[in-house]
């Protein structure tokens, strides 16, 4: 209980929310990554998912590429990495897409792939391309959609805190610095933040998952 009071005295004490390695500062750092591993993670994910979903082609392949990706440690794939690319902000950033894409490619996959059919051949008999088609499956599928970017973004938020392994940046940094100087107030008030930003998040992607549904509804 004490731990927890000193966490959040750390938290709350004004020097750590101004000038270099404050905490908006982290924090900022942080969510850019996050953008910027989920922005290019959807560029991967999204077209190839529809493209499954919609054609039915290489299913089976793509559940098993999904799932052999979730088991690798991300830990072991930054140090890999990293040992490859060196210190920097690149081993993280590559580690991060890795377990960013499958939740998103699932996602998308498994939104397409629950469209009704008989919705699908109507809108063929409307005389819809099939890029037309597609827009058509992706509004429905929309919410299975965005509970993959719930998942990947989530998932993303509570690992990109190992970035600071290699690189100077996130919310992280307070962590490891706290580690190695036996800061245990500043590694348990790094890790509320972070829990901190991952339920804010979860709330915002909840409300579009549920305006989402409405919008796909009949």
């Amino acid at each position: 209980m004490n731990l927890l009071a000193e966490a959040v005295a750390w938290i709350a004490d004004p020097t750590r929310w101004s000038g270099a390695g404050s905490i908006p500062e982290r924090l900022g750092e942080h969510l850019l990554l996050t953008a910027a591993v989920i922005g290019i993670s959807l560029v991967v994910a999204v077209p190839l998912g529809v493209y499954v979903g919609h054609t039915g082609r290489g299913r089976a392949g793509l559940v098993a590429v999904a799932g052999g990706i979730r088991a690798i440690p991300t830990l072991g794939l930054i140090t890999l990495l990293g040992l490859w690319l060196g210190i920097g902000l690149q081993a993280p950033f590559l580690a991060l897409i890795v377990l960013a894409v499958p939740s998103l490619l699932a996602g998308t996959y498994a939104g397409i792939d629950a469209v009704d059919r008989v919705v699908v051949e109507a809108a063929r008999g409307m005389g819809m391309g099939e890029l037309q088609v597609v827009g058509v499956e992706l509004r429905l599928a929309a919410p299975v959609l965005v509970g993959g970017l719930r998942a990947a973004v989530l998932q993303v938020v509570a690992t990109a805190t190992l970035a600071a392994y290699v690189a100077d940046v996130g919310l992280g940094r307070f962590l490891f610095s706290g580690l190695k100087t036996q800061q245990y107030d500043a590694m348990l008030g790094s890790s509320l933040l972070v829990a901190a930003l991952a339920i804010v998040l979860e709330l915002l992607l909840a409300t579009a998952q549920r305006r989402a549904r409405r919008a796909a509804a009949p």
